[in-house]
């Protein structure tokens, strides 16, 4: 008798919190990251206290960890080609002065109709993972 009333408490404590979770799906709004819409180029630019070749293979580990699909990278001029939602950005890495390097990135058509997310997201990676310091893999 008492396995049946543990059995039917349980399986009422889970068909209340499924109906709780199904109700809040149904309520919650398209989220803004994902829907395109203008993009301020303020939003596209951020300074950082790191130095260029760093800040520069950061942004590589960003695009790959977001899964973008990377085109070209020139790292002597700094800058890297890629594809996300189905529309072409440029990264660029500018040394700004002794301490601080920018990062740019903007659409190659100068079309700033485009989901924020996907710059920032790439900016929050850098974010997460700029004060890592840099190590050398040993060769095998």
């Amino acid at each position: 008798m008492e396995r049946a009333i543990k059995f039917l408490l349980v399986l009422f404590v889970f068909l209340f919190f499924g109906t709780l979770s199904a109700k809040a799906e149904e309520s919650m709004p398209i989220s803004t990251l994902v829907t395109p819409q203008n993009v301020n180029f303020n939003i596209c630019t951020r300074t950082y206290i790191l130095p260029p070749e760093k800040l520069f293979y950061l942004a590589v580990a960003s695009a790959n960890a977001n899964k973008f699909d990377v085109e070209e990278i020139q790292s002597k001029t700094g800058y890297i080609l890629f594809t996300a939602v189905n529309k072409q950005y440029l990264a660029s890495v500018v040394k700004v002065d002794s301490t601080h390097t920018q990062l740019k990135i903007t659409p190659t058509n100068n079309n700033y109709f485009f989901p924020p997310g996907v710059v920032l997201n790439f900016f929050r990676y850098i974010d997460l993972y700029g004060a890592t310091p840099l190590v050398n893999v040993p060769k095998v």
